[in-house]
């Protein structure tokens, strides 16, 4: 973080060292314009910084669907154990 001369800091982009105009999306480091790129396929466009690109892509879909497991393997789970305990307590 810089100063901007008028007291405030000014995030850096982390590829270029230009003033940031925002955060990457996926590892959210300050990225100036000129070194992301924008997503594709999501309701709201976002920001991805170069590194993050060349690593997963444009896409946040990878994103979604690692939530989508979190939440969707405890509840199986849950479902499981409940079966083995019904059918457990039935003997």
């Amino acid at each position: 973080m810089l100063s901007d001369g008028s007291g405030g800091p000014v995030a850096r982009c982390k590829h270029c060292g230009v003033q940031a105009v925002g955060p990457c999306a996926q590892c959210r480091g300050p990225v100036c314009g000129d070194c992301c790129v924008l997503t594709q396929g999501g309701v709201k466009v976002w920001a991805i910084c170069l590194s993050c690109s060349d690593r997963s892509g444009t896409s946040l879909r990878s994103g979604w669907w690692m939530v989508i497991r979190w939440i969707a393997v405890p509840i199986v789970l849950l479902a499981l154990v409940v079966v083995l305990l019904e059918v457990w307590s039935r003997r």
